[in-house]
C-alpha cells in the first residue's frame, strides 16, 4: 500500500505546481520617470495606464522627480536596478539627466525620451510635440491679436529644460518679425503658478512706471494664471494672458480660455496610450519610428467650447474604460479562483482513484479462496457504485455553474483571454466527467472504451453545440442589406449579425458603396459616418439624390453621439441614426421596421384594394414618409406607362430605357416602392384603362383590348376576369 500512497502524494504535488504556475505571455516591466508632478503629468500617467489595459503583459512603474535633477537621477538608477525592460523618461533638464540615461541604455535597456529632449544620443526613440513650433505659432498669434503693436512680458519655464528653451526661441523668432511688438521683460519661472505669481509681482513692484502691458505670454497655462493673479492684485486694466498646455477638465487651459481667464492656449498633447504602444512595439521587435512628432492645436475663444466638449467626451469614455477594466479584472480573478478549485478537485479525484486502485489491489491479494474472492468482488462492485455516485455529485456542482455562467451577460462581455480560460475549464470538466464515466460506470453508453482522449473531447464538448439556421447567399427571397464601413472587423461583425435573415453586400467606403447601391439596388443600407474617399453623410446624400437608389432606407452607425451630429445625419437624408456601441437586437429591430414600412403595395391604377406583404406596418412617422424624389419617380413611371399603353409590343426594357435605367434597376426599384413587378403594373394599367373605356365608351370588347395594348381579345378577357372577377361584357351591361 505504501507505493500507492507515494503515487497519490506525487499526483497532488504535480497539481499543486500546475495550479501555482501562470501560463501567460512574457511580462514587460516599463519604468516611467516623470520630471515633475502636475495636472499635465497626471493626465499623461492616466493615459499610460489606459494604454496598458490593452496589453495584459505590461506592468508600469511610475516615479516623479518634482523638478529635481538629483531625485530624477536616483529614480532612474533605482528603476534600472529593479529589472525594468524599458525606460520612458521626461528629462528635467537637457544635460543633467543624460548620464543616468546613458547608464540605462548601456545596460541594454531601450530608452524612450518623451516630451523633453536631452543632449545624449543614447536613446531608442523620441516622442513629443514641436516646442519650437508652439512658441513660434503663439508669437504669430500674439502679433495678430495685438494688431502688430504692443508691449508684452514673457514668463519662462524651468531654466535649462528643452521645452522652455525651444518655446522661447520660437516665440522670439516670430516676435522679431513684427517691429511694433516690444518684449518689455523676459522673467524666469519654473512651470509652477506660485513661482510665476511671485516673479511677476516682484517685477511689477520694481517697474511701477513701466507703462501699459498689453499681453503676458506664460510658457504654460499655470504660469499664465500666476501672472494674471499678480496683475489682478496690482490693480488697473488687465492685459491679455496666453499660455500653453490646453488641458481638458475644470481647471484646464481649454476651460480657462472659454471662461476668458486666458485669451489663448496651445494644446500640448500627452498621448500616453500611443507612448505605451511604441514601447510594446520596441519590446516585441516590431518596426517603430525613431522620431514621433505629436500634432497640436491653438485654443481660442472661437474653438474652446467645441474642444472642451470633445475633451469631456474623451474623459468620460476613459472613465468608462477604467470601470470596464476593473470589472474585467474582477471577472478574471473569479476565473482564477475557479481554476484553482478545478485543480484541487482534480487532485482530490485522482487521489480517490489512487486509493480505489490501492484498495482493489489489496482485496485481490487477500482473495486466495474462491468463495472469499467472489464475496470480495461483490463488495468491490458495491463500493465502486457508491464512489461513482459520490464523485458525480461534486462534478455536477462544478459543471452546472460553469454552464450557467456561459449564459450570463458578464460572460458575453468578457475578454478573449477570459473566454479562452473559461472554455479550457469547461472542456476539461466535461472531459473529466467522461473519463470518470469510462472508469466507473458499469455501462459506458456513448463513450467507447477504445476511444482516444481527442474523441472523448469531441463527444462531450462538441455534441451540445448546434449551428443555427442561416439564410444563404443563394436565397433570393431574403432582403438584401448593403454594409458600408472602412473597418473590416466592423463589417465582419455586422455580417455575422445580419446573415441569418438577410443577403449581405459589403463595401469598404462610400464611393464603392454607391457603386454597389446603383448596381444591386439593395433593400436597405447600413453605413458608417467617418470613412475615407467618401464619408457616410456624403454617401447618404448621393444615395437619396440618385433616382435609382433614392427609395433605399439608410441607417447611419457612428460614435458621434452629440445632438448636432444626429441632426447633421438626418439632414443628409438618413432614415435612422444609431450610435456606437449598439445593441444587435436594436439594429435588427430598426432594419425590420424600415423594411416593413417600405413594403406597402401602392395601387397606382386603382384596380383593387391594396394588399400587405407582412404584418400591418406601423403608423408612418416623418422618417417613414416617402421622399419627394420617390413620388416623382412613381409619377414619371406611371406617365410613361400610360403614354405607351396601346403598344402591344411594349417591353420592360423599353420602359427602363425611357426612365434612364437598366432593366434590373427598374425592376428592383419599382418592386421596392410598390411591391409589384413592372410587368404586373403594366398589366394593371392596361386593365384599369380598359375598365374605364368599357364604362365610358361604346367601343367593342375587341376594340378596347387592342386599344390598351392586348394582342389577343381572348387573353384580354382572361386577364380582365382574373383582375375584376367578371368578364368585360358584364362590366358594360352594368353600366
Amino acid at each position: 500500500m505504501r507505493k500507492y500512497y507515494q503515487f497519490a502524494f506525487t499526483i497532488l504535488l504535480i497539481f499543486g505546481l500546475l495550479a501555482s504556475c501562470s501560463q501567460g505571455e512574457k511580462k514587460y516591466r516599463i519604468g516611467v520617470s516623470q520630471c515633475s508632478d502636475d495636472i499635465w503629468r497626471n493626465k499623461q500617467n492616466s493615459e499610460l495606464q489606459i494604454g496598458a489595459y490593452f496589453h495584459d503583459n505590461v506592468e508600469l512603474r511610475f516615479a516623479a522627480a518634482y523638478d529635481s535633477d538629483e531625485r530624477q537621477i536616483q529614480q532612474i538608477d533605482s528603476l534600472v536596478k529593479t529589472g525594468i525592460d524599458l525606460l520612458i523618461v521626461a528629462p528635467n533638464q537637457v544635460s543633467t539627466i543624460s548620464p543616468a540615461i546613458d547608464r540605462a541604455y548601456d545596460k541594454g535597456i531601450p530608452v524612450i525620451v518623451f516630451e523633453r529632449k536631452t543632449n545624449t544620443k543614447k536613446y531608442t526613440a523620441y516622442m513629443g510635440a514641436d516646442n519650437y513650433e508652439m512658441g513660434h505659432l503663439m508669437g504669430e498669434y500674439v502679433a495678430t491679436r495685438l494688431s502688430e503693436r504692443g508691449r508684452i512680458i514673457e514668463v519662462m519655464g524651468l531654466k535649462g529644460s528643452s521645452p522652455a528653451i525651444e518655446r522661447h526661441n520660437g516665440f522670439r523668432k516670430a516676435i522679431a518679425q513684427h517691429p511694433g511688438i516690444q518684449v518689455v521683460a523676459t522673467l524666469q519661472g519654473d512651470w509652477t503658478e506660485p513661482t510665476a505669481y511671485n516673479t511677476v509681482k516682484q517685477w511689477l513692484k520694481q517697474n511701477k512706471d513701466a507703462g501699459k502691458i498689453d499681453l503676458v505670454f506664460g510658457m504654460n497655462d499655470r504660469t499664465a494664471m500666476g501672472a494674471r493673479k499678480a496683475f489682478e492684485e496690482a490693480g488697473g486694466a488687465l492685459p491679455l494672458f496666453c499660455g500653453i498646455d490646453g488641458l481638458p477638465g475644470e481647471n484646464g487651459g481649454i476651460k480657462l480660455v472659454q471662461d476668458s481667464l486666458l485669451d489663448a492656449s496651445y494644446i500640448y498633447p500627452t498621448h500616453g496610450d500611443q507612448l505605451v504602444q511604441l514601447a510594446v512595439d520596441i519590446l516585441e521587435g516590431r518596426p517603430y519610428p525613431k522620431e514621433t512628432k505629436l500634432m497640436s492645436a491653438l485654443v481660442t475663444q472661437e474653438n474652446a467650447r467645441v474642444l472642451l466638449m470633445e475633451s469631456d467626451e474623451i474623459m468620460r469614455q476613459s472613465h468608462n474604460l477604467e470601470q470596464l477594466h476593473e470589472k474585467a479584472s474582477q471577472y478574471l480573478d473569479q476565473l482564477g479562483n475557479q481554476r484553482t478549485l478545478i485543480f484541487v478537485a482534480l487532485a482530490a479525484i485522482f487521489l480517490l482513484l489512487a486509493l480505489l486502485v490501492g484498495i482493489y489491489m489489496y482485496y485481490l491479494q487477500r482473495a486466495r479462496i474462491q468463495d472469499e474472492r467472489t464475496q470480495m468482488e461483490h463488495e468491490q462492485l458495491d463500493f465502486y457504485t457508491q464512489v461513482s455516485h459520490d464523485l458525480r455529485t461534486p462534478l455536477t456542482l462544478i459543471q452546472g455553474p460553469l454552464d450557467q455562467l456561459l449564459r450570463t451577460d458578464d460572460f458575453s462581455h468578457a475578454s478573449d483571454q477570459a473566454r479562452e480560460l473559461f472554455f479550457i475549464v469547461r472542456r476539461n470538466t466535461h472531459r473529466l466527467t467522461a473519463l470518470i464515466n469510462k472508469m466507473l460506470d458499469a455501462q459506458v453508453g456513448t463513450i467507447d472504451p477504445k476511444m482516444t482522449s481527442e474523441q472523448v473531447d469531441a463527444i462531450t464538448v462538441s455534441q451540445p453545440i448546434a449551428a443555427p439556421d442561416a439564410v444563404t447567399e443563394q436565397d433570393e427571397d431574403a432582403p438584401t442589406v448593403l454594409i458600408v464601413d472602412d473597418n473590416a472587423d466592423i463589417r465582419a461583425y455586422l455580417h455575422a449579425i445580419l446573415q441569418d435573415k438577410y443577403r449581405v453586400l459589403e463595401a469598404e467606403d462610400g464611393k464603392r458603396g454607391l457603386d454597389l447601391a446603383r448596381e444591386h439596388v439593395p433593400d436597405l443600407i447600413v453605413s458608417d459616418v467617418m470613412m475615407p474617399v467618401m464619408n457616410g453623410l456624403e454617401f447618404c446624400q448621393q444615395v437619396k439624390k440618385d433616382i435609382i437608389s433614392s427609395h433605399i432606407p439608410v441607417i447611419l452607425l457612428t460614435a458621434r453621439a452629440l445632438d448636432e451630429h444626429q441632426i447633421e445625419g438626418y439632414a443628409s437624408g438618413a432614415d435612422a441614426y444609431i450610435t456606437k456601441p449598439f445593441s444587435p437586437e436594436l439594429l435588427l429591430a430598426r432594419i425590420h421596421n424600415l423594411l416593413l414600412s417600405r413594403h406597402q403595395l401602392k395601387d397606382l391604377w386603382g384596380t383593387k384594394p391594396a394588399t400587405k406583404l407582412a404584418a400591418a406596418p406601423p403608423t408612418p412617422t416623418v422618417e417613414d414618409t416617402p421622399a419627394p424624389i420617390e413620388d416623382a419617380f412613381i409619377a414619371r413611371f406611371k406617365k410613361m406607362v400610360e403614354e405607351r399603353l396601346a403598344e402591344s409590343k411594349l417591353s420592360i426594357e423599353d420602359l427602363a430605357a425611357d426612365m434612364g435605367l437598366s432593366r434590373v434597376q427598374l425592376y428592383r426599384k419599382v418592386k421596392a416602392l410598390t411591391g409589384c413587378t413592372p410587368v404586373d403594373l403594366l398589366r394593371k394599367a392596361r386593365l384599369s384603362q380598359a375598365q374605364k373605356l368599357l364604362q365610358e365608351t361604346t367601343l367593342s370588347v375587341s376594340e378596347v383590348a387592342y386599344q390598351v395594348g392586348f394582342a389577343s381579345p381572348s387573353y384580354f378577357t382572361k386577364c380582365y376576369k382574373d383582375e375584376f372577377g367578371t368578364v368585360p361584357g358584364e362590366t358594360r351591361k352594368t353600366n
